[in-house]
């Protein structure tokens, strides 16, 4: 029998009521924790939606948060929901074109400006006609501060918005053209929630901490969202420069990070140990144990039950790597349109490594043409906003989400992602060529932190690299030498069609804000085509070039 599902606010006047002296948010300020109880939560949630009803903004009005993760980021998304408004949340890093498109395309009335690195490039995307509140961090002029609006008027007591109305709009980070908003209901994200919570078999005394941006539907879902249904702690990190320590005082039961993170994790033991004096002390039993525990423990993540990667693919020999240090990372998939939950790798499977796992509860999935992994579940999103053609394009007759992903699926229900049906190209010999095998193969190489293979209509594919730090730090020739060992090694298991003609190493690092990376830190293949599209017409016969020769 189906339980009733619960909405975040059910979920919150639970909590308030059952434990409301527990901390449920802890934010760091100039590295002293400020705790925030279920029920202080509670009463400033009603409060800032008495005053926002105050201000004249309507139920349904759209409202924006443009701000990294905090607990009044958490505050103000409840808030509005008792208010009955629709959340447009907003990339803390998104760039100011960015910013101006999803405020106007949305429709917004109204924004919540919060912890930004750089305000001022995002100031001029922010029209005159819209409402401005803080979130307590002082980073752009606004009409009202927090504490005047915590303080405007009385609590609000009102009807709760219906399981079918609309919760929030989620902009996709647009890795082709401009974002889409995916529709999210109140019913698809509270199933998402509950199902993640359960999944991971959490509960009160567990402990989170929130990094990755909440404008992403997974740290909405995976921590936001299942902190609700189990009433567990949330810790925020305060800045970039104190990440480590901010993880090493939440001590997380569960940890979710992107593969680039764990790569840089990754970078940091090596160098603090060394290669060989690592690879030597992992091959002594009685020494492996307190190795691996020392490690997990200046990580701060001693504690954690569940180690999570997602979002973008991250390579097999990664995971490998970790699980010698007693660290299993369980991958998973999902995408803004179907809540985030959708397949992963849990209870952990070592032998599954390179897959992203089954379909999690109530879900579905299923190979559909050219390949195409299609999907369904009760968190799928209801449509994007304002564009019914580019909704009835995702959807099969069945109801089954078209993912846009190409996969493979075992006989034991994993799911292995071979490529993007929009990332295959043609080369000149007019066969496709599908580049995400390939880059997962490159990335084994510990000298490349990205790749991206590209050749849409040249000769041969080549693979742009970017190189990791301590590689950019060696001799040229060592480099080249392991650069060209692992083309030889990639080239071998390819047919002819697929052969890279070689690698180029890029100058400039890509980042979010020279448009090469989405706010998820996905590649804008299409960019790269663009920049580089010429310079590797003439790559081949296993040619390794430096851009800045």
């Amino acid at each position: 029998m189906s339980h009733p599902l619960n909405m975040p606010l059910d979920m919150l006047d639970h909590w308030s009521q059952l434990q409301p002296n527990q901390p449920f948010l802890r934010q760091p300020r100039e590295r002293q924790l400020h705790d925030l109880t279920w029920s202080e939560v509670h009463d400033q949630v009603y409060r800032l939606a008495g005053a926002l009803r105050q201000l004249g903004l309507q139920r349904g009005d759209k409202i924006a948060i443009l701000s990294k993760n905090c607990a009044q980021w958490f505050i103000a998304d409840l808030a509005l929901q008792a208010g009955g408004f629709i959340s447009i949340p907003i990339y803390p890093t998104a760039n100011e074109d960015t910013v101006r498109y999803v405020l106007r395309h949305s429709g917004a009335k109204a924004v919540f400006l919060g912890k930004l690195d750089d305000p001022a490039s995002q100031e001029a995307a922010i029209p005159d006609e819209i409402l401005r509140f803080d979130l307590s961090y002082p980073t752009l002029p606004v009409q009202y501060r927090w504490d005047q609006l915590l303080t405007m008027s009385a609590p609000l007591e009102e009807i709760r918005p219906q399981l079918d109305d609309v919760m929030t709009i989620i902009y996709t980070s647009g890795s082709t053209g401009s974002p889409k908003g995916a529709i999210e209901t109140y019913r698809a994200f509270s199933w998402a929630g509950r199902a993640v919570a359960k999944h991971l078999g959490a509960d009160e005394k567990d402990r989170v901490i929130s990094y990755l941006p909440l404008a992403h539907i997974t740290e909405r879902v995976y921590i936001m969202g299942s902190s609700y249904y189990t009433g567990m702690t949330v810790y925020f990190v305060e800045s970039l420069d104190s990440f480590v320590e901010d993880v090493k005082v939440a001590q997380p039961t569960f940890f979710l990070s992107v593969p680039r993170l764990w790569t840089l994790f990754q970078k940091n033991i090596i160098d603090k140990v060394g290669r060989s004096k690592l690879a030597l002390l992992m091959k002594l039993p009685l020494i492996r144990g307190l190795v691996a525990r020392k490690i997990r423990t200046q990580l701060g993540l001693a504690s954690a039950k569940v180690l999570g990667c997602g979002s973008a693919p991250v390579s097999p020999a990664l995971l490998h790597w970790y699980r010698e240090l007693g660290m299993e990372i369980t991958e998973a998939w999902g995408m803004t349109e179907n809540s985030a939950y959708a397949t992963l790798n849990l209870p952990f499977r070592a032998d599954k490594i390179g897959s992203v796992g089954t379909a999690g509860t109530e879900c579905e999935v299923k190979i559909g043409d050219n390949l195409e992994l299609l999907f369904k579940s009760p968190g799928l999103f209801s449509g994007y906003y304002q564009n019914d053609e580019g909704t009835a394009a995702v959807f099969t007759e069945d109801g089954f989400f078209r993912t846009g992903d190409q996969a493979e699926i075992d006989e034991d229900g994993y799911v292995t992602i071979i490529g993007r049906v929009k990332d295959n190209f043609k080369s000149a010999k007019g066969k496709y060529v599908s580049p995400v095998p390939l880059e997962r193969k490159f990335a084994q190489d510990s000298h490349i932190e990205l790749v991206c293979v590209i050749g849409s209509g040249a000769p041969y594919p080549v693979a742009l690299v970017q190189l990791s730090e301590g590689a950019a730090l060696l001799p040229r020739e060592q480099v080249k030498a392991s650069l060209l060992e692992t083309l030889r090694l990639v080239n071998r298991s390819l047919e002819s069609h697929e052969v890279v003609g070689g690698i180029l190493v890029v100058q400039e690092p890509w980042t979010v804000e020279n448009d090469v990376l989405t706010p998820t830190l996905k590649i804008k293949r299409h960019i790269l085509e663009q920049r580089f599209g010429e310079t590797i017409s003439t790559m081949r016969n296993e040619a390794i070039l430096w851009e800045a020769d």
